[in-house]
Protein backbone atom coordinates (compact mmCIF):
# COMPACT_ATOMS: atom_id res chain seq x y z
CA UNK A 1 0.00 0.00 0.00
CA UNK A 2 1.02 3.70 -0.50
CA UNK A 3 1.67 6.28 1.68
CA UNK A 4 -0.21 9.63 1.00
CA UNK A 5 0.68 13.09 2.45
CA UNK A 6 -2.91 15.24 2.47
CA UNK A 7 -4.22 18.04 3.86
CA UNK A 8 -7.52 18.45 5.04
CA UNK A 9 -10.18 21.40 4.58
CA UNK A 10 -9.32 22.40 8.39
CA UNK A 11 -5.79 22.57 7.63
CA UNK A 12 -4.52 19.34 9.38
CA UNK A 13 -1.83 17.93 7.02
CA UNK A 14 -0.84 14.02 7.50
CA UNK A 15 0.71 11.06 6.32
CA UNK A 16 -1.18 7.96 6.08
CA UNK A 17 -0.88 4.64 4.80
CA UNK A 18 -3.89 3.69 2.58
CA UNK A 19 -4.92 1.67 -0.37
CA UNK A 20 -5.49 2.98 -3.60
CA UNK A 21 -9.04 2.18 -3.13
CA UNK A 22 -9.34 3.90 -0.13
CA UNK A 23 -8.06 6.95 -1.68
CA UNK A 24 -10.15 6.74 -4.52
CA UNK A 25 -13.62 6.27 -2.85
CA UNK A 26 -12.61 8.57 0.10
CA UNK A 27 -12.62 6.32 3.15
CA UNK A 28 -9.91 8.51 4.70
CA UNK A 29 -10.93 10.74 7.18
CA UNK A 30 -8.42 13.03 9.27
CA UNK A 31 -7.79 12.66 12.31
CA UNK A 32 -8.32 15.88 13.35
CA UNK A 33 -11.47 16.42 12.98
CA UNK A 34 -12.72 13.33 10.28
CA UNK A 35 -13.96 14.94 7.31
CA UNK A 36 -13.12 13.25 4.30
CA UNK A 37 -12.34 16.40 1.84
CA UNK A 38 -8.77 15.72 1.55
CA UNK A 39 -6.17 16.93 -0.89
CA UNK A 40 -2.81 15.62 -2.07
CA UNK A 41 -0.01 17.38 -1.04
CA UNK A 42 3.48 16.57 -2.78
CA UNK A 43 6.10 17.97 -0.17
CA UNK A 44 8.76 14.69 -0.52
CA UNK A 45 9.56 11.55 -1.83
CA UNK A 46 9.29 8.36 -0.03
CA UNK A 47 11.78 5.31 -1.29
CA UNK A 48 11.79 2.11 0.06
CA UNK A 49 14.91 -0.60 -0.54
CA UNK A 50 14.74 -4.58 -0.29
CA UNK A 51 16.91 -5.57 1.97
CA UNK A 52 18.11 -8.15 -0.60
CA UNK A 53 19.97 -5.11 -2.90
CA UNK A 54 23.59 -4.92 -2.51
CA UNK A 55 24.48 -2.59 0.57
CA UNK A 56 28.02 -1.45 -1.13
CA UNK A 57 25.79 -0.73 -4.60
CA UNK A 58 25.74 3.13 -5.47
CA UNK A 59 22.00 3.86 -5.86
CA UNK A 60 22.79 6.18 -8.77
CA UNK A 61 25.64 4.69 -10.41
CA UNK A 62 23.31 5.56 -13.76
CA UNK A 63 24.40 8.75 -13.02
CA UNK A 64 27.82 8.12 -11.55
CA UNK A 65 29.00 5.48 -13.70
CA UNK A 66 30.53 3.56 -10.50
CA UNK A 67 33.01 6.30 -9.75
CA UNK A 68 31.38 7.79 -6.74
CA UNK A 69 32.80 6.88 -3.25
CA UNK A 70 29.93 3.98 -2.86
CA UNK A 71 31.93 1.40 -4.96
Amino acid sequence: MPFYDLKCKCGEVFNIMASISDKENRRIKCPKCGSNELESVFSNVNVIQSRNAARNECPNIHRCGGCCPHN
